[in-house]
């Protein structure tokens, strides 16, 4: 196992930073920065796979289904974040895209002594979701080799849900329990094996991607605006009416009082301005068009 560890392309030393304890700031955070612009490059590679996952998490989400990530220390903690900001950004149920981290939500601000280390943990912290084969599950671990992602990967595929794994090392250990693989390499981290940095920038691009492409798959944006967003306090409530303004070329006391109509709701909001309908009306619009504003308007223009 030890030596597994070693041949890992996260555990690998780089030879570009061997010196850095002894350079100065700047020269440090160069070599940093340097390391930094091989992500992107990396995660443009994996696009394919990427695209599939969308799909599927698309496909989970119409039927009734959810997108779950889950993952172990630094891995768990971004599946968590890319899940609690659904709900504000989009305006999904929380419960439609959830984030799982080793050791339960208490893991998410101190690490948890070998809540990673079962693959029976895993298994069991999607049986308490009950997990269903109308779900996608994304595990992701840097190393690609940690037992609790393995173990939620192979109950997923037991059970019929879509498995997607996301690691950073090629021919992952836990790509092989999965249906697809999203194998990041970003090479050889600044520090030795810590893949808090590159490996985990690469996971949170990755994870970016796939939840705001599914977001606008299913119809939550309309152009390239928020057009879901919860109005759940002051600011959201004026970045909504800026949204209606711009998309409507509204004023703003047209906007901001057709949003009140519209029970703060941007979409129906929108459509009302633009197809000249009443409330009603438009969310019977946004009903034949499974939500998607830019449909609405061309089903009442047809």
């Amino acid at each position: 196992m030890e030596e597994h560890l070693r041949s890992l392309t996260t555990e690998l030393r780089n030879e570009k930073t061997m010196n850095i304890d002894s350079v100065n700031t700047m020269d440090i955070i160069s070599a940093i920065n340097k390391e930094d612009f091989k992500v992107a490059a990396a995660v443009q590679e994996v696009l394919p796979e990427i695209e599939k996952a969308v799909e599927w998490a698309c496909e989970s989400l119409k039927k009734g289904g959810r997108l779950i990530y889950i993952g172990a220390g630094t891995s768990g903690r971004l599946g968590v974040l890319d899940a609690v900001e659904c709900p504000p950004t989009f305006s999904t149920p929380p419960d439609r895209v959830l984030g799982i981290i080793a050791g339960g939500e208490k893991a998410f601000v101190r690490a948890v002594e070998g809540a990673e280390d079962k693959e029976e943990f895993g298994e069991n912290d999607l049986i308490d979701v009950a997990l269903t084969a109308n779900d996608t599950v994304i595990g992701i671990a840097a190393s690609g080799r940690t037992p609790y992602v393995k173990g939620a990967l192979r109950y997923a595929r037991k059970v019929g849900a879509k498995a997607v794994a996301l690691s950073c090392n090629n021919n992952a250990s836990i790509t092989n329990e999965a249906d697809i693989g999203i194998e990041v390499v970003v090479g050889p981290e600044v520090l030795t094996g810590s893949t808090r940095m590159k490996a985990a920038t690469a996971h949170k691009m990755v994870l970016n991607m796939i939840s705001t492409a599914t977001m606008i798959r299913l119809g939550k944006v309309y152009e390239n605006l928020m057009v879901d967003v919860n109005v759940s306090n002051q600011k959201l409530k004026d970045r909504a009416v800026n949204i209606i303004e711009t998309v409507t070329n509204a004023d703003y006391d047209q906007a901001l009082n057709t949003l009140e109509k519209a029970n703060n709701q941007v979409k129906p909001a929108i459509v009302m301005i633009k197809t000249a309908t009443d409330y009603e009306k438009a969310m019977e619009l946004l009903e034949k068009a499974d939500g998607d504003v830019r449909k609405a308007i061309s089903i009442y223009e047809d």
